[in-house]
């Protein structure tokens, strides 16, 4: 018999000694949304677990068992060395799949009679979800946010980061995503996260903050194809609001820096995103630009001609505003600001 947790107390710290959360999904269900930092040790691959649903269906439990056991069987070895080692580093190892059924309770089942400290998480992954569409709401409770808004190339990004380098809770909407936001906004990213992923990290990055104040970048309730849910949204807005600024120079920089590394064809695939904004002729002309490479050229028309027109961050109502030239002293100053606004506000 072995010991089955509930997501919890992992969550609540109810478990004695360090662990290890081990997915044993296939790659393919891993790479689509996990746990955050678990690891993937796939009892099938995505090809296997697709013959043994398939035998399922189309034969029967018994016959998918049997074909599972033979694919399984070949592959124990490596596993066990795998998760021998992770037992020499974690006191608890916690392995999950789907719902906690077979995937995960037949190999922790064998795992304990070969002495190695091994549970299940009870339910897997898909209880593990219903617990964060129940505690994400509540981890934004109580929570202060001071929103940083300003226009495409401004650095807010660096500004959050280096608020996080100076001990400040932060929320990363923009890292949790996957993707930077517009249409530019999956350039030089590997595939942006699912919805639930997105979710899952969120809760964590929520749930480790020091004090009730955090920072986070002003995005549309879209980021990509990823929703912010409404009571994450709605509290941002209701947040204390400052506008970041910077020189046309340094927006040109920033976004060279952050988009233009070997990503041509992205870009240009971007760019076809624009042309029912743009028109054919400007879309044909930016494409030849980055042909010639004049990548600074695109960044500067696209800036002054679509974006700051469109999305100009010109409202009267922040609190306050910045210069960045220099994240890591603008972030200074914003913290130096929040202590006082502080004193005023009693936040």
């Amino acid at each position: 018999m072995y010991h089955i947790i509930e997501y919890e107390n992992i969550d609540k710290n109810n478990i004695d000694g360090n662990y290890c959360l081990i997915d044993v999904r296939s790659p393919g269900e891993y790479r689509l949304y996990t746990i955050p930092d678990s690891i993937n040790i796939p009892i099938f691959d995505d090809e296997e677990r697709k013959m043994v649903g398939t035998a399922y269906v189309q034969e029967g439990a018994e016959v998918a068992k049997k074909l599972g056991i033979q694919i399984v069987s070949k592959k124990l070895p490596d596993m066990y060395d795998k998760i021998y080692n992770l037992s020499r580093k974690y006191k608890n190892l916690i392995f999950f799949c789907a719902r906690g059924g077979l995937r995960s309770g037949s190999l922790v089942a064998l795992l304990v009679s070969l002495g190695i400290n091994a549970m299940k998480l009870n339910g897997g992954y898909k209880r593990y979800r219903k617990y964060i569409i129940k505690a994400l709401p509540e981890s934004v409770k109580g929570v202060q946010f001071i929103v940083l808004y300003g226009n495409t190339g401004v650095g807010k990004t660096e500004v959050l980061k280096a608020l996080r380098e100076e001990g400040m809770d932060i929320l990363d909407l923009e890292a949790c995503a996957n993707h930077r936001g517009s249409f530019f906004g999956s350039v030089g990213l590997r595939e942006q996260n699912s919805q639930k992923m997105f979710e899952s990290l969120l809760y964590k990055s929520l749930k480790s903050r020091k004090s009730n104040i955090v920072f986070v970048e002003g995005e549309s309730r879209k980021i990509g194809k990823i929703v912010i849910p409404d009571y994450i949204f709605n509290a941002i807005l209701e947040g204390i609001h400052i506008n970041i600024s910077a020189s046309l120079e340094t927006r040109i920089n920033n976004i060279y820096r952050d988009y233009v590394r070997n990503n041509d064809s992205e870009i240009i695939s971007a760019l076809e995103l624009l042309r029912k904004h743009l028109g054919d002729r400007n879309i044909e002309y930016y494409k030849e630009l980055i042909y010639q490479s004049q990548h600074r050229k695109v960044i500067e028309e696209l800036m002054v001609k679509y974006y700051d027109p469109l999305y100009g961050y010109k409202r009267k109502d922040y609190t306050e505003v910045f210069i960045n030239e220099n994240p890591a002293k603008t972030a200074r100053d914003i913290i130096q600001w929040v202590k006082g606004l502080k004193n005023r506000m009693a936040i």
